[in-house]
């Protein structure tokens, strides 16, 4: 999926803190550096965080986070991470108790309607990543509705219950929240919807529920370049080595005839 990791390069992205009162940090700019030391971009307390803790970085990829050598254990969604990391907006960073929201800085809401050709809906699928439903890859088709009354359950904490339902419509693939929670809204991205047109390589999640669109048949073809044109030479690029030529061809023909006058005179 580096194909669609690397979209979100150059994009502007969000920390929410979560259960915080915090306020959001908005960042744009790589490299961002996290610790408890002042001289950090962001600064968590010492009980979170080592003063040297962790760099997000940003290559070709998208958005790499390595883990410094004298920090402690890192999560990204859960899971550990010990020395580095592809990020993508929806993920959940966790240091210490400290837990961090990636997510977009512009709604999904405001990107653009993609026209899918018909025949690049059968490539639609949902890959969960996290949550009861974790390693199953689940084809779109014609539509797909998760919840209560779906083809899978969404089994939250609490008891609580939400449902999600996936279609195709004029606009694109439409994910909507058919039944929502009050306490876990449904996020793309990171950021709270209630209805969006999806775009390949969205992360949707749900409470613990987390999932991948992979659809590679909506994915734009790459625009390749044609090469450009040699740039024409300069005057003096031509002349130069030219002059330079019947220069060296003057100097030794006087210097030849130089030492045949002197051995001429000698003899």
């Amino acid at each position: 999926m580096l194909e669609c990791i690397g979209q979100w390069i150059g994009k502007a992205m969000r920390i929410e803190f979560l259960h915080s009162a915090r306020e959001d940090f908005l960042w744009a700019k790589a490299p961002l550096r996290i610790g408890s030391a002042a001289d950090n971009d962001l600064v968590l307390s010492a009980a979170q965080a080592a003063p040297r803790h962790l760099r997000i970085e940003q290559d070709r990829r998208g958005w790499v986070l390595q883990v410094l050598p004298s920090a402690t254990r890192v999560y990204v969604n859960a899971r550990p991470v010990r020395e580095c990391a592809l990020l993508r907006p929806g993920d959940m960073l966790s240091v210490g108790d400290c837990r961090m929201l990636l997510r977009d800085d512009a709604s999904p809401e405001q990107r653009e309607a993609m026209v899918v050709p018909a025949q690049a809906r059968c490539t639609a699928a949902l890959r969960a990543l996290a949550g009861a439903l974790s390693g199953r890859v689940l084809p779109v088709g014609n539509g797909l509705e998760l919840g209560p009354y779906g083809r899978c359950p969404l089994e939250l904490p609490q008891g609580e219950t939400a449902s999600l339902k996936l279609g195709w419509q004029d606009d694109g693939l439409v994910l909507e929240a058919t039944q929502a929670s009050t306490t876990y809204p449904l996020r793309v991205n990171g950021v709270p919807v209630q209805r969006v047109v999806l775009q390949p390589g969205d992360q949707i999640s749900l409470g613990p529920h987390r999932f991948l669109l992979d659809a590679p048949g909506m994915e734009a073809e790459p625009v390749i370049a044609p090469p450009e044109p040699p740039a024409p030479a300069l005057p003096e690029d031509v002349a130069g080595p030219r002059g330079e030529v019947w220069w060296l061809i003057v100097t030794a023909a006087v210097l030849a005839l130089g030492i045949a006058l002197v051995l001429w005179i000698r003899f």
